[in-house]
């Protein structure tokens, strides 16, 4: 049913960088560094689907979730359940930044939700370990219309050549494909031939 569902993770690695997401997602070429590590470490006692109740909260841990309607599929890290509401939790490694890779993750999970439980989901939270705090994310129309159209994107990627750098050169230092996708030495080369 889901094995041609574009995985929410890798819509996290297209917003971050669509060439990221060609070498990831679409070549198969995967590679660790210091930030893969540690966020594998982090995510080792939420690795279990379970369902804990603290207070008036019942958390239920890595909930698998899809949309038939947007061909997307994948694990969300927590759904908090309070008084009625769901509310999509992912864990994150860093700090929080500008970028909107994150959130378009989290909203992906939240449409996923949303079409299985057929409820509203106002926001969610990402709890960035770096921060070591909570960022509400709400779904406005604006980002349920980005992600979408990420999604769509993402999805028809596979059919398209492979992407050109970025020029991020913070994004691309902390990047654990930079030995494959050599964003630098290409760039390089891209400028030399104007």
């Amino acid at each position: 049913m889901t094995e041609d569902y574009l995985p929410l993770a890798y819509l996290n690695a297209w917003e971050y960088c669509p060439r990221r997401f060609y070498f990831e997602y679409v070549l198969g070429e995967m590679e660790d560094n210091e930030h893969i590590i540690l966020g594998r470490h982090l995510h080792r006692n939420i690795n279990e689907e379970t369902v804990v109740q603290e207070g008036d909260t019942r958390i239920h841990q890595q909930q698998w979730v899809w949309s038939d309607r947007l061909g997307v599929s994948g694990i969300i890290d927590a759904v908090e359940e309070r008084a009625g509401e769901l509310i999509p939790i992912e864990y994150k490694k860093g700090k929080m930044a500008k970028h909107l890779n994150d959130h378009f993750q989290l909203c992906g999970a939240a449409l996923c939700l949303e079409e299985r439980t057929g409820q509203q989901l106002s926001y969610g939270e990402i709890f960035y370990h770096g921060n070591r705090r909570r960022q509400r994310v709400r779904f406005t129309p604006q980002l349920r219309q980005m992600t979408e159209t990420a999604i769509a994107a993402a999805r028809a990627a596979d059919q398209g050549a492979m992407p050109a750098p970025i020029n991020h050169t913070k994004k691309c230092q902390a990047c654990s494909l930079q030995r494959i996708c050599l964003p630098f030495e290409v760039r390089s080369l891209m400028q030399a031939k104007l």
